[in-house]
Parts: structure tokens; sequence; C-alpha cells
């Protein structure tokens, strides 16, 4: 594992050879694949690889034979090489069981396309040469950090920076920022602190943040929660009514009245696979974290689906442009427009009420309140 920023990105797993969403480049070192491609001996295929797809994979007309992995690749965009859904990469994937971390990929790594019963697979070896003849284990020793990247970890740092979703139970029972022991209107780090309500002989490490705006889901109505906006870190020092703490870290002064909740977890697991929901999603964006009306890619977003609505890590749902409208040059009433494909994003963190999802791609303006979908057949993502 790799600490980032306060954040661990768990290097695992087929996801590591998944989860990066890059901006689509044209292939480099590659072949058009034959009308008659290698063939994998059946004994090369585990039984979880060699078992029918959920979903018909498509692959792209232009798919390559043979792609060498390059410094500043990312894996959603070297899948987009060969699929017409990036997402589908699992079920071509081969996976050699005898070789620790199998699903690691590294620069100077060749990818193949290969078929066995006509049925498309992706096989990697390290070196320039991709003859099947290098399905057999081969041991290397690098660094992780040298592997091609997962969720861009720049994207996910910011988001660990950006606002918080307070639910109302949290809220209810939250302690807060009653006064300064000096004499002062704000603080910062290093400073001491009143508190009320912390609880005695609980948590001695607690976040502070800034409650902002109510969110509301559109559809229903309930109230899921408050924005809460990272202030610092407070650090108990003695426990009672008022308690008193000391500020450790402060990215915003901090004011009287400014809320206590847990801190987040540093892991943030990234070993799970990215697919499609089994089920329709029907949910919408409620907010972006850098306060923009437009969200491009590599954004991240909050959805108001979250766990209680089937919504899980690696789920990867379209984005589509909602309640467009335009008036009649003759009637002069409004005539709502169909939903148009906007964008694809991948689903990385879920809570209760709410999940947090990174943008991928974005092929038209896509905002807050547009609706997220389950991809639909023959859609390109």
């Amino acid at each position: 594992m790799r600490k980032y920023n306060g954040l661990t990105i768990i290097h695992g797993a087929l996801f590591a050879a998944l989860l990066t969403a890059c901006a689509s480049r044209p292939a480099e070192h590659t072949e058009a694949a034959p009308a008659e491609a290698p063939q994998v001996p059946p004994s090369a295929v585990p039984e979880a690889v060699a078992a029918a797809p959920s979903a018909p994979v498509a692959l792209r007309s232009d798919a390559p034979l043979r792609y060498v992995v390059k410094k500043g690749d990312t894996l959603w965009g070297i899948a987009g090489h060969f699929l017409e859904q990036p997402w589908q990469w699992p079920e071509i994937w081969y996976v050699n069981d005898q070789v620790k971390n199998p699903h690691l990929i590294y620069p100077g790594d060749v990818l193949t396309l290969v078929w066995r019963d006509g049925r498309p697979m992706i096989v990697a070896a390290d070196g320039v040469s991709a003859d099947v003849d290098y399905l057999s284990p081969r041991v290397r020793e690098l660094p992780l950090d040298q592997a091609i990247p997962t969720i861009p970890l720049e994207a996910i740092r910011d988001f660990l920076k950006n606002p918080r979703l307070v639910d109302a139970d949290e809220l209810r029972r939250a302690p807060y920022v009653l006064s300064f022991v000096d004499p002062h209107v704000v603080e910062g780090t290093g400073s001491l602190v009143y508190l009320q309500n912390v609880p005695t002989g609980g948590d001695t490490r607690w976040d502070t943040v800034r409650l902002g705006q109510k969110f509301v889901d559109p559809d229903s109505g309930e109230v899921l929660g408050w924005e809460g906006t990272p202030v610092g870190g407070i650090e108990i020092r003695q426990f009672g009514s008022p308690a008193t703490g000391l500020i450790t870290d402060s990215e915003r002064e901090v004011r009287a009245g400014d809320r206590l909740i847990k801190p987040q977890l540093e892991t943030l697991a990234a070993n799970f696979y990215p697919h499609a929901p089994a089920s329709k999603v029907g949910g919408r964006i409620l907010s972006v974290y850098d306060g923009v009306s437009q969200i491009g890619q590599y954004q991240v977003v909050t959805l108001n689906r979250g766990a209680r609505n089937g919504v899980e890590p690696g789920h990867v749902l379209s984005i589509l442009q909602a309640n467009r409208s335009t008036r009649d040059p003759y009637t002069g009433k409004l005539v709502r427009l169909p939903e148009l494909y906007a964008g694809t994003l991948m689903v990385f963190k879920v809570e209760s009420r709410v999940s947090y999802a990174l943008v991928l791609s974005a092929t038209r303006e896509i905002h807050t309140l547009d609706r997220v979908e389950k991809p639909q057949d023959g859609e390109r993502l």
C-alpha cells in the first residue's frame, strides 16, 4: 500500500488495471487486429475468466493487436483502445494466478489481444515481445508506485480537502467550538479552544467543519444532509463541560460555532471491479466540489443515491443531460427535450444516503441535477 497525502491507495487485484480515467489518445506502438489471431491454450485460462461474460463484449473496429504501455498511460484509456465500453475490461483480462499481484501493469509491458474459442482476451507480458510463450510466470521486483496509476491521485487528494456531507443524525450529536482561550474572533493552528458537547472519555481527535448548503433529494424532497467544509483538526486536551482542545492543523481559520465530526478514514479501498449496476439507479448529481456550474473530467461529484439504494464502489454510470427544454416558436409553449448522453462517472465511495464519484469522461456539458443511470447496451462510454 502507498500513503499519499493522508490517503492509502491500494494497488491490487484487477482494479489496478481498470479505474483510472484518462482522455482518449491515439494508440502508439499498435498493430491492427487481424482476422485470425493467436489462440490461448485452454489450460492457460483460469476458470473465473473462462466463464461466460455477463454481457456481450464489443471490441472496437480498430482495436490493436498489440499495445506497449507507456509512462503517463492510464488503464481506462488503454481499455478504450480495445473496447467500446472500457469498464468491461474484467471480462477479457487474462489472469495469471501463479504470479503475485499479476494485474499490476508497468510502462514497457506489452498487452496483446488474443482469441480463445472465438472470445477476445487480453494478456500481458513485460518486455518488448508479446508472444504467447510469455504466458508463463515471470517475477519482477518493482515499486508499486511505478505501476500505471488507478484513480488520479490528485483528484482524490482534492476530494479529501473538499466538503463532506454531514447527515442530520451526525449533526444532532456533533460537538462544536464554543469560544477561544485567548480573546480572539478566529484562531489557527496551535491555539487553544473551548468546546461544547464533547463526549467524556470519547475520541480525542476530531475534524472541524463549517456547515454550508442543505442537500435535498430533488426527486423525493428528503433532506440528505448538509455540506461540511473542512476547517482543520482538533485534539482534546481536557474533557469537561466545556472541554479544552488544541487546533492541530487548519485549512481555514476556526470560528465559534464550527462543528466537530469524526475524522474520515485514511484508507480508501480501491480493490473493487468497475461494473455496471444490476438494476436502474435513477440518481442525480447533487453537487460538485469546486463550486463551478459546469462539471468536467476528473471532478468529484456527490450523487443522491447511496448504499441503501444498492449503489456500490466501482459502479460505472452514464451521465444524462436532464431538465432541458426549449420554447416552441409557434405555440410559445415550453417543450421538454430528450435526455442526452453527456459522459461517464465511476463511484468510488459510498455512504448510506449518498455516494461520491469521479467523472471519467465528459462529451457534453454536465451540470448539477443531471441524471446518472445504468449504461445502456451499445452506448459508447
